[in-house]
């Protein structure tokens, strides 16, 4: 089954809803950046919920990006997401390993640690929309879901899970986000919390074969769920040899003359997809030149 991911609506319009399945999206970025399990699963629900937050997005070309900054091993986590159900993200330090919990879960918390996230919402206009929260947890799904409420004032519930089989690789990906407009009855409101309260974890959902469509059913089927919309999510990045060139043109000559003059090309890698691309003389002496017009 594709990656995918759905919108919809309950309760008369007053609650909106989003769920997922990003496998596949998630083991593109293990292979990628060749996450340790605690770190898949880190960097897999942040990408799930990026890729759901990115979709709220209006703007042709808007983006949405999720940085977390904790004192944990990982040592932090970047996601990007545009409103197209793309995402791609990075983790810093992608080969931490720690001992599972007593519950057998992995600790994704004890690898982010504690520390800040800051979510930065780019319209296209002269300056991004951005909020910072203090993480409630390093679980990745209850800071989102503080962020909601604290920055935007939106009570939400976000669920997000990542399941990684024996050989490291990702058996099952996926989550959901459900916001309180703010015309929803307070009787909704609370049958929802109970209902929460009692739901299984995302990835014991997915594992009992769930798809988004039951997920949401099982949380809001019975406030009179409308599927609105349905549309397929991958890992993309966005990444080039010229935007590569860009970055390289905008560091100092001197850097560029030094890498001429050790007569080796250089590789330069993508840190959202660990692509590498390489540069040989003629290309550094191309951009020294670029770099030298630009100063007279």
């Amino acid at each position: 089954m594709n990656d995918y991911m759905i919108r919809a609506t309950a309760a008369n319009d007053a609650i909106r809803a989003f769920a997922a399945t990003t496998r596949q999206m998630v083991e593109d970025a293990r292979q990628a950046h060749d996450t340790t399990p605690v770190c898949t699963a880190a960097l897999g629900r942040l990408l799930t919920g990026g890729v759901m937050i990115g979709s709220m997005l209006k703007e042709d070309k808007a983006l949405v990006t999720i940085q977390v900054r904790g004192d944990g091993p990982a040592g932090g986590i970047t996601v990007t997401a545009d409103s197209h159900f793309h995402a791609k993200g990075y983790v810093n330090n992608p080969h931490v390993q720690l001992p599972l919990k007593p519950n057998g879960k992995l600790d994704v918390s004890g690898a982010v640690g504690r520390g800040t996230m800051t979510v930065i919402r780019d319209l296209g206009l002269k300056e991004p929309f951005a909020g910072t929260i203090d993480m409630p947890s390093g679980e990745i799904a209850e800071d989102l879901t503080y962020y909601f409420a604290e920055s935007e004032q939106v009570p939400s519930s976000v669920g997000l899970g990542v399941l990684v089989d024996r050989d490291w690789s990702v058996k099952q990906a996926g989550g959901f986000i459900i916001q309180l407009l703010p015309a929803t009855p307070d009787e909704v409101i609370d049958a929802l919390e109970k209902k929460l309260a009692n739901v299984a974890s995302v990835t014991s959902m997915l594992e009992m074969g769930m798809t988004p469509e039951d997920i949401l059913q099982e949380l809001l089927g019975d406030f009179g769920l409308q599927v609105m919309e349905k549309n397929e999510v991958s890992f993309r990045c966005n990444c080039s040899k010229e935007r590569i060139e860009k970055a390289l043109i905008s560091i100092g000559p001197e850097d560029i003359r030094e890498m001429i003059d050790d007569g080796k090309p250089i590789d330069v890698g993508c840190q959202f997809c660990g692509k590498d691309y390489r540069f040989e003389i003629p290309d550094l002496e191309k951009i020294l030149k670029i770099q030298t017009r630009g100063r007279h």
